[in-house]
């Protein structure tokens, strides 16, 4: 099998995905289309040489649609030979479209690709393409479809994490989110993003809220006591009947903020890297996918992370730098519990609760943040893992190299 290497990863800024959010006024195409630029302009190889662009974009639709990606690389000054993949495993897209890269790579069949995800939330809203799962009276009853937020809260609930560990975990991440601002870890791979005239609307995460405290937390209603009264929690305690209610912990300052942003990884062969003079950064060594029950939904990433563990033939002592999206608190709980990993050990450089979380992009953007900690400390092993809506998990190991 052919090694696939990590050459490059660059990122946008997180912008608020509302109206007056810094990125609302950039389109999807050109989010993604600067961020295909700066790949370019930051390694120097033959744009035909990049025989693939693989993006992840969960809300597929309207300016968003119509295989983003392809578009994207024309408009970044990519050869018309280069052809465009668009994948969709909800919010572990940009992290399976970098996988997806990597696998042509280490099949032998595509020397060099570029595995991507973006998200314009503010301009194409979550759920607005449907779905059968939702909205299809048949399937969500044989399914069992309830919010993504009453997954969250029954995970809470079936696996003991109160509102004030919820809340604690929040704040750890927005603690640790500004020590990365100020420590200037990201600086390798975020690019400040553009507007049609050239002017830098967005250089930083505009999400982040390091001021909070638990106090300010505490003042918040749980956001989905509500939905869990009109019958959601009924649809999911049939499934768990040891459960006797469902307890109400998530709310906005403990759950995934909504937000722009996009991502891309250069990956390609020893070939490559040698005919353009590329430097191999990391190692793709195992990658895993897994689905779970489809109510509660969320509970994949242990499992996942064990599956790709296995693969690479690693132990999970031999993991120094761990990435799981947090999508809620819970979910990032739940792991550390499943695993038996302290949440000290977990997302060191913060994560979606602080910075926000642009669906088909995170996945590629918390591998690029695994990277860049590993070279920051020295590590050799990196996991990234998300929880995926539907009942899913993805997760993908490194090495440094």
């Amino acid at each position: 099998m052919t090694e696939a290497f990590i050459f490059d990863h660059v990122r946008s800024p997180r912008g608020r995905g509302k109206k007056d959010g810094s990125l609302h006024s950039v389109t999807p195409i050109s989010l993604l289309t600067q961020i295909l630029k700066a790949i370019k302009s930051r390694n120097e190889f033959e744009v035909t040489a990049v025989e693939e662009v693989i993006t992840g974009c969960v809300t597929a639709v309207g300016e968003q649609g119509g295989d983003i990606g392809r578009f994207a690389a024309i408009m970044a000054g990519y050869s018309d030979h280069v052809p465009g993949l668009h994948v969709n495993r909800f919010c572990a897209s940009g992290l399976v479209a970098t996988n997806y890269a990597a696998a042509s790579v280490m099949a032998g069949q595509k020397d060099l690709v570029i595995g991507s995800g973006v998200e314009s939330m503010s301009r194409v809203p979550m759920g607005f393409d449907g779905g059968a799962w939702i909205f299809d009276p048949q399937v969500t009853n044989k399914i069992g479809t309830v919010m993504q937020g009453i997954s969250a809260d029954m995970i809470a609930t079936k696996y003991g994490f109160s509102r004030e560990q919820c809340d604690e975990y929040a704040i750890l991440s927005q603690q640790r989110t500004k020590k990365s601002w100020d420590e200037k870890r990201f600086k390798n791979s975020i690019i400040p993003i553009k507007d049609h005239i050239g002017r830098t609307v967005l250089d930083h995460d505009e999400h982040m809220r390091p001021q909070t405290t638990m106090e300010d937390l505490a003042g918040l209603k749980p956001s989905f006591t509500d939905m869990g009264e009109l019958g959601f929690d009924s649809v999911i305690m049939q499934k768990y009947p040891d459960i006797e209610r469902v307890n109400h912990v998530h709310h906005a300052g403990n759950s995934s903020g909504i937000v722009d942003g996009a991502g891309a990884m250069l990956i390609g062969n020893k070939k490559t890297a040698k005919k353009y003079n590329l430097k191999p950064r990391a190692r793709i060594v195992a990658f895993a996918d897994v689905g779970v029950d489809p109510s509660i939904m969320l509970t994949g990433p242990g499992e996942a992370a064990r599956k790709a563990i296995k693969k690479a033939g690693l132990t999970k002592q031999d993991i120094d730098i761990w990435e799981v999206n947090e999508a809620f608190a819970s979910v990032v709980l739940r792991f550390c519990q499943e695993m038996d990993v302290p949440t000290s050990d977990v997302n060191v450089c913060g994560g979606a609760i602080a910075m926000g979380h642009p669906l088909g992009a995170t996945g590629n953007m918390i591998l690029g943040t695994a990277l860049d900690e590993l070279e920051r400390t020295g590590g050799k092993y990196a996991l990234t893992a998300l929880c995926v809506g539907g009942g899913m998990a993805t997760a993908t190991i490194i090495e440094r190299v």
